[in-house]
């Protein structure tokens, strides 16, 4: 007791030199608990100082034949490595001899200690693995660790490709047959998460999981149908032989393995086996917690895009499970999943929404009542009779709080604008919305019925209700604030678009002071207007018109060199400026009249015609030196400048800070500055891009395919092509999962001159690693469309 009341208080070793000395003799006691409470106790409190007097001791209590001392010396060996590890390094041998032990848990504390001590030595490590998995480890716990490592070998080893002999994969694949289950289920685990694991690779493994599968442990049936789960979402086909085994866990009185049952069997399970199925989940929903009920859905969900066939049947179940109780997370699957289906399965559209419509009637949730009035507004006026929806939409202005009665508002305005026949009962309905107490209601109800009515363009009172913002919020958000009321109105132009606010802030270096990215003084501002209004300060560049876009800095010279600097690229329609930002590192010196010399020459479009040198660049004070050049106009030149900083120095008296009269001329090289076509193009996305691609219309778009080469996964292609266009990823299509051999990426973004442009990317394994991939382009501008299929052929 003594000793947990001492580790607890963790007093710190000079402050309690009696408890220290105390413990120290407790060390070399000949009771063998003494000695190993002493050693934990003593290795919490201890100090550097303290710890290399008693290390004799604690390499003497690591090969003790006492397991229990033992232990207790590798244990705190591992929580001495994060504070004192240059002294736990010394105990290597030790530690080896150690690993080899009879004791179970001696093995498995020496084993977690020698690879924490190597485990920044790639070489080491395999050596370490290589070297037991030859048989010397007889500890499950220790056998388990083993295997956790050998797969770290594997996946960081330069062999591991899909179709080369994969290294130690016979070692997993005989823990299979082990003794102990702990060892068989790590080693199955383990094979199933290698990376490109092939069905081969897969088949013993499975094996072993369907044993486990019809085991009395819950503990090993939860583990097995867990990891199944998991290896169903890659490689369905491989699972299906445990189907019946997964059929009967559905009852299993454990509800965590019955659901991983239910949601597993709907990702392995044919067509034919899908009402079946259905008849069995009908029962069990009730019978589970939302949580599970949620993971059910996201599966029924797949399933039904996976056979659009069944989407009767599978809708008209989710719209049952929607009228019964359940929380807000629960309903709200429910509802992504039905609108889902609606947009991928044309002909679930219809009845998909009148399971919406019958669910908003008796709806709780504010949310989820406006997000399905506004999808309503989307896809109900293209329905074949959009009126039959208006009772619906109706009632929610009689029957629902403030917010509902707007949005429900908004979405009779939405089936006015797009289906003429019912424009006039639309504007009976909006005057009466005239009367209501809300005046967020009342302001819609006014706005639509003027917007309507207007003798205006269809196409713009469209745009009006339909159109997306390709603003972010937050900078509308932000200008709206700034704004000062006078005669001149808001000016929504006047909204930077950039999604990522590029920071001017300065960047520290490790052990160092600040280096300074640079920003105008007095302060570093920290939104992209402030680079626009430092530009428009300076005479010389007043005239190029308004900015289009201000890139990241990027860094023109290593770290922990004498002079920092790196460069900003602000991109108008005719000219581009670089901005360097200078920081002198040194304290001994001036830099004055700091210019930096660009030379265009593989940059032929180009053409330099202003310049702005830095005046004065002291120690530790960042400033700014500009070039700009000229370029045609609205065109994405592109090329490579070099970059030479030319300055006169002049030193410093440290004792005074004063500095001499006279300076020398000198000059640094800088690194290579290149302008691409990401550069003219600005990430800016679209609330829902399906909507936005279909009212681009398909008048300018560009189709082609492509053969981007051999890659090492789809996730290297899709991000070499973002990275190339430097358009914003859409939806979360930029995630590729783990070993998926096609995948579809949406993009959009703003072009140079303001043109809006999406993409559409869909990429395919053609052959053992090469990559094909088919591109598509709407945009406002025919020739952006062909100038991106230009990017990307040249990329």
């Amino acid at each position: 007791m003594v000793y947990v009341i001492i580790k607890e208080l963790s007093p710190s070793a000079d402050e309690v030199i009696i408890v220290t000395s105390s413990l120290m003799k407790d060390m070399t006691s000949k009771t063998d608990m003494y000695r190993a409470n002493a050693i934990r106790v003593l290795c919490q409190i201890t100090d550097g100082t303290l710890l290399t007097q008693i290390e004799r001791y604690l390499k003497q209590a690591i090969v003790d034949k006492n397991p229990v001392v033992a232990s207790a010396a590798l244990v705190s060996g591992i929580h001495l490595l994060q504070t004192n590890p240059e002294i736990v390094k010394r105990w290597s041998n030790e530690v080896q001899e150690a690993v080899q032990s009879r004791a179970a848990l001696v093995q498995f504390h020496a084993l977690a200690l020698l690879h924490q001590i190597r485990q920044n030595d790639r070489l080491a490590v395999n050596k370490l693995v290589s070297s037991l998995t030859r048989g010397s480890v007889r500890s499950p716990l220790a056998q388990c660790l083993l295997i956790r490592y050998t797969s770290q070998v594997i996946r960081e080893s330069a062999s591991n490709t899909q179709t080369g002999d994969r290294p130690f994969y016979d070692f997993l694949e005989g823990c299979l047959r082990h003794k102990a289950e702990m060892v068989i289920f790590e080693a199955a685990r383990a094979i199933t998460e290698l990376n490109g694991v092939t069905s081969r690779e897969l088949t013993p493994a499975i094996t072993v999981l369907q044993l486990f599968l019809s085991s009395t442990k819950p503990v090993l049936r939860f583990a097995a149908i867990r990891t199944l789960n998991k290896v169903a979402m890659t490689h369905p086909i491989a699972v299906t032989n445990c189907n019946i085994d997964m059929e009967s866990l559905i009852s299993d009185q454990n509800r965590s393995i019955a659901t991983l049952a239910i949601t597993t069997l709907l990702k392995t399970g044919n067509e034919s086996s899908v009402d079946r199925l259905m008849k069995q989940i009908t029962t069990f929903m009730s019978d589970i917690a939302d949580e599970f009920k949620i993971v059910v859905i996201e599966a029924i969900r797949s399933l039904c895009l996976k056979f659009p066939l069944k989407h009767r049947s599978l809708m008209n179940f989710l719209s049952n499970i929607l009228r019964e109780e359940g929380g807000f997370e629960y309903k709200k699957a429910i509802v992504d999943s039905i609108v889902i289906l609606i947009r991928d399965i044309p002909e679930a559209k219809e009845s998909g929404l009148l399971h919406l419509c019958e669910f908003i009637e008796d709806c709780e949730f504010t949310y989820l009542s406006t997000q399905i009035l506004h999808f309503l507004g989307i896809e109900g006026p293209k329905t074949s009779d959009p009126s039959k929806y208006i009772r619906y939409i109706y009632n929610r202005v009689h029957l629902e709080n403030a917010t509902v009665r707007a949005g429900a508002v908004s979405t009779l305005a939405k089936f006015g604008a797009l289906v003429d026949s019912l424009k006039p009962r639309i504007f009976v309905l909006l005057r009466r919305c005239l009367f209501d107490t809300d005046d967020e209601v009342r302001d819609r109800a006014t706005l639509y019925l003027n917007t309507l009515g207007a003798d205006g363009a269809v196409e713009d009172m469209k745009e009006f209700l339909f159109g997306s913002l390709d603003i972010p919020l937050v900078n509308l958000e932000r200008s709206l604030k700034n704004y000062e009321p006078s005669e001149e109105s808001f000016d929504i132009n006047s909204v930077p678009k950039e999604v990522k606010i590029q920071p001017l802030a300065e960047k520290k270096a490790p052990g160092k002071k600040p280096t300074g990215l640079g920003g105008p003084p007095p302060g570093p501002p920290s939104t992209i207007d402030a680079y626009e209004k430092l530009l428009s300060s300076i005479p010389e560049f007043a005239n190029f018109g308004k900015l289009f876009k201000s890139s990241a800095p990027v860094e023109l010279t290593e770290a922990e060199t004498e002079y920092a600097v790196n460069v900003v690229k602000h991109i108008f329609d005719g000219h581009v400026v670089f901005q360097y930002n200078c920081t002198n590192t040194i304290p001994e010196q001036l830099l004055e009249n700091v210019t930096v010399i660009v030379d265009a020459s593989d940059a032929e479009e180009f053409a330099e015609v202003a310049s702005k040198p830095l005046r004065s660049l002291p120690y530790d004070s960042p400033g700014q030196t500009f070039v700009a050049f000229e370029k045609p106009e609205g065109v994405p030149a592109v090329g490579k400048f070099s970059n030479m900083l030319r300055f006169i120095v002049k030193e410093v008296d440290p004792s005074t800070g004063e500095a001499d009269d006279d300076g020398v001329e000198d000059e640094y090289q800088l690194e290579e500055l290149e302008v691409v076509a990401a550069d003219y193009m600005l990430k800016v996305g679209v609330s829902n891009f399906r909507n936005a691609w279909e009212s681009m219309g398909p008048d300018c778009e560009r189709v082609d395919e492509y053969d981007l080469g051999p890659r090492e996964n789809l996730a290297e292609a899709v991000n070499a092509v973002i990275n190339l266009l430097g358009m914003q990823p859409c939806e979360g299509t930029e995630v590729v999962p783990s070993n998926s051999r096609s995948h579809t990426c949406l993009l959009s973004g703003l072009y140079i001159g303001n043109v809006k442009v999406l993409v559409r990317l869909q990429f395919g394994i053609d052959g053992p690693k090469d990559v094909a991939m088919k591109l598509a382009v709407r945009s406002e501008d025919e020739a952006v469309s062909d100038a991106i299929h230009e990017i990307v052929a040249s990329g």
